[in-house]
């Protein structure tokens, strides 16, 4: 077990070691650095690969490595059936996609940060999907939205693509944040720091009080990470992102995460009454939204993208389903969705690379010129449409099993599952057959196949996707079933194969099939049709979007406004309120006022002097009338401070003290000599009052405080431990010197950078102000005017 932990760790940091290598491989290799670099995923595929005889045997793997031992916060992971798979199809379509980037970005100046951002953002997904912890699994969880906001904006030169990444990141990051809400509710009422705990718990979570807040905060993050309703309009959106990025982001990385959390959940979260309403009503309104929206589309890649919102709507509903084969019917589409889609985006996007175009209305007739493109596109439609002998068919074939059944809400879901399934076959052999067949029309490039860095990619998904449904038994002896288990929480096996279900679920096979070639064949029709009632219904949520981040701005300015409105003295006082607030109130409310002593008599006559020099100080600031008075006032503060430590035993102390206040005391008064000194206060009687009674509450809080610290019993740990281990660790008699020195040491060493930063602040400053002057002397016109020199 040592030995797969070891490898496992090896496995999860060979992402981040192709991010590292990647720059300067491309920087000497070129384009041919794809060949290398791809070893890298392959090798973690490999490894996961091992690990399937021991997942199909019903065990499960786990293992990691201490972080906070105290708070039992471990880098720990968690290898099932269920991310196991996950981990299979993002290090496999990982190794297809990096390959798949040499040829598409072959020649652009930042390939070699191209490669790193899709290094970070697998290793991301693959640290989300068999992180055990559930703080690793958030930590991972935000990661993805930060390397997919590099990879959308990666030609950061273009607006569309910078809202495209703001937009993905703004609302994945937001829901990651309830999700966070969700995860620390579930460890604060459950106790349980990881997944593995978590899914032995049984019904804890389904009886626990906070269940339904626990579910809508997990909900809201899942919704938004994939897509949900009415969290949609994102990923459309990232299809700003090079097609690479398209292609990977659609087929096995960020927009499943949230999918697989639901999945992952299930056991302990699922089978509920919310669960079986909240999931299929959403899934079921993204399936129809996206399907609907796709067939309005003309670019071959949204047309793909909104397919990709109804297919992972058509998950979710399958999840939350909570019928007979349904969990099996989502483990099935799961695989077969990630096949065919990653194959017709690197299709779209070969389209592209050599024609110039994603216009569907302007591509015809590449069949001559692409037979090897056109063959993959057209495998993975077949798989998408759900025909044999391709793996989309097994899953469309259980997904009918799951949902026909003679209750009204099966009826209602099965006919919003075989619209949406017809319409996606029209949208997926519509990309795969009207660029290809037909007459010939003019591209902005000659159209030529592409060379093997981009074609075998999609040649290998869509020959997978025909291998595992020929194969069937034993795709589903070691993915499948385990898969579905891990959903479950039970053992579960499969057992569909290329012979479908004979009675309603191949009737409603048959009528998807008759409905979608109805719609391939009037799609045009329908994409018109479709643009009206868009156009009817007005601004739709993406540019709800924009009203919300603009009417955020203005209430952000407004509250910057009202909170900061750029007075010195407003804020001074705010912090003084604040401050006597907090030193009053908690004394008053929960009944900790110190007892009052009596004074004591043994005060003597040298005390009496300097406590009457500091009163005297004191009203002397009060009574100054230019500022340089009010300062060497002030001084007279510290100085008799600095006395009572003297004679009180504490030298070291009042040193420190008669240091800060000289020091304080010639720093402002030299400051001051730059400003006005006189008159020193124009405040009404009104606002010296206020003022005053501010000073006094604070003042009296801090006494309080302390007399309510000295009047409780003193617990000398602290001193006996720096008593003990001053001479012996740090080697130091002085023991204040010690605490500050060694024991302190990084507090000291931060204070004196805070101090050198702003002493060469300061002198930068000054050094600018002496040449602004010199200039300005000699009538410069360069010289800057906004430093409070006047020109002569």
């Amino acid at each position: 077990m040592a030995g797969v932990t070891a490898l496992t760790f090896a496995a999860l940091c060979l992402p981040l070691l192709g991010a590292v290598l990647a720059p300067f491989l491309v920087r000497v290799l070129g384009a041919n650095a794809a060949w290398l670099l791809a070893l890298a995923p392959l090798l973690a595929f490999a490894h996961f690969a091992s690990l399937l005889p021991v997942i199909a045997g019903g065990e499960v793997i786990t293992g990691g490595y201490a972080w906070v031992p105290s708070f039992d916060l471990r880098f720990s992971w968690l290898l099932d059936g269920l991310s196991l798979t996950f981990a299979l199809l993002i290090t496999g379509i990982g190794t297809l996609i990096v390959l798949y980037s040499g040829g598409y970005m072959k020649g652009h100046p930042d390939q070699g940060r191209f490669f790193s951002f899709i290094f970070l953002f697998m290793g991301a997904m693959l640290g989300l999907v068999v992180s055990d912890s559930l703080l690793m699994l958030f930590i991972f969880w935000e990661l993805t939205s930060i390397t997919s906001f590099l990879l959308i904006g990666f030609d950061h030169e273009r607006e569309a693509a910078r809202r495209a990444a703001l937009q993905a990141l703004v609302v994945t990051g937001g829901g990651g944040l309830l999700l966070l809400a969700g995860l620390l509710l579930i460890w604060s009422t459950t106790n349980a720091t990881d997944l593995s705990t978590l899914l032995q718990s049984g019904d804890l979570l389904r009886g626990n009080p906070y269940y339904l807040a626990i579910l809508i905060l997990i909900l809201c993050g899942a919704f938004t990470k994939s897509a949900q309703f009415p969290f949609h309009f994102w990923l459309p959106n990232a299809m700003e992102a090079p097609t690479p990025v398209s292609a990977y982001l659609h087929s096995a990385t960020m927009v499943k995460a949230g999918v697989y959390l639901l999945m992952r959940l299930n056991p302990v979260m699922g089978g509920t009454p919310a669960w079986e309403t909240l999931l299929p009503l959403f899934g079921g309104v993204t399936l129809v939204v996206g399907t609907l929206l796709a067939i309005r589309q003309t670019d071959l890649k949204l047309q793909l993208a909104y397919t990709t919102v109804s297919s992972l709507g058509l998950l979710v509903l399958l999840t939350g389903f909570g019928a007979p084969y349904a969990i099996e019917a989502a483990a099935l589409y799961l695989m077969a969705h990630s096949l065919f889609k990653g194959a017709l985006f690197m299709v779209a996007g070969i389209i592209d690379h050599e024609t110039g175009t994603r216009d569907i209305t302007r591509l015809r007739g590449l069949k001559a010129a692409m037979p090897l493109t056109f063959a993959a596109a057209l495998a993975a439609a077949i798989s998408m449409g759900g025909l044999p002998p391709f793996f989309g068919f097994l899953a469309k074939e259980e997904i009918y099993a799951a949902l026909a059944h003679a209750d009204p809400r099966s009826i209602v879901f099965t006919l919003v599952a075989v619209g949406g399934n017809a319409l996606m076959f029209a949208v997926g052999f519509a990309v795969a057959l009207k660029p290809f067949l037909g007459p010939v029309l003019a591209t902005p490039k000659h159209p030529h196949e592409a060379p093997p860095l981009l074609w075998v990619g999609p040649v290998l998904l869509a020959l997978l996707g025909l291998m595992t449904a020929v194969f069937s038994a034993t795709a589903h002896h070691y993915i499948s079933s385990p898969t579905a288990s891990a959903i479950r929480g039970s053992a579960s096996v499969l057992e569909i194969s290329l012979i479908p279900h004979v009675g309603l679920p191949l009737l409603l096979s048959a009528l998807t099939i008759a409905l979608g070639t109805l719609a391939y064949w009037r799609i045009d029709q329908a994409r018109l049709a479709m643009a009206t009632v868009l156009r009817k219904l007005g601004p739709g949520p993406d540019r709800g979007f924009d009203y919300f981040i603009v009417g955020l701005i203005r209430l952000s300015m407004r509250v910057t406004r009202f909170v900061q409105p750029g007075r010195l003295e407003l804020y001074i006082t705010c912090t003084f309120l604040c401050l006597a607030a907090i030193l009053l109130v908690p004394l008053w409310l929960y009944g900790e006022m110190p007892t009052l002593p009596v004074w004591p008599r043994q005060v003597q006559i040298h005390e009496w002097a300097i406590f009457l020099l500091a009163v005297l100080g004191l009203f002397s600031v009060v009574i100054a009338r230019d500022r340089l008075t009010a300062i060497v006032s002030l001084g007279i503060q510290g100085f008799s401070v600095a006395i009572i430590f003297l004679l009180f035993g504490a030298p070291d102390l009042s040193f420190t003290q008669f240091m800060v206040e000289t020091l304080s005391v010639v720093i402002l008064a030299l400051v001051m000599t730059r400003l006005q000194l006189s008159p020193t206060d124009r405040r009404p009687l009104g606002q010296k009052m206020f003022d005053g009674c501010i000073a006094i509450a604070c003042g009296s809080g801090f006494a309080l405080l302390l007399m309510k610290a000295t009047q409780g019993p003193f617990n000398n740990a602290l001193t006996e431990f720096f008593n003990t281990y001053s001479k012996t660790i740090a080697h130091g008699a002085n023991v204040v010197n010690v605490i500050i020195v060694d024991f302190r040491g990084t507090d000291t060493l931060g204070e004196i950078a805070v101090v050198a930063i702003t002493g060469l602040a300061i002198l930068a400053l000054i050094r600018i102000r002496a040449q602004t002057e010199r200039k300005l002397a000699e009538n410069d016109p360069d010289a800057p005017e906004d430093l409070g020199v006047e020109r002569p």
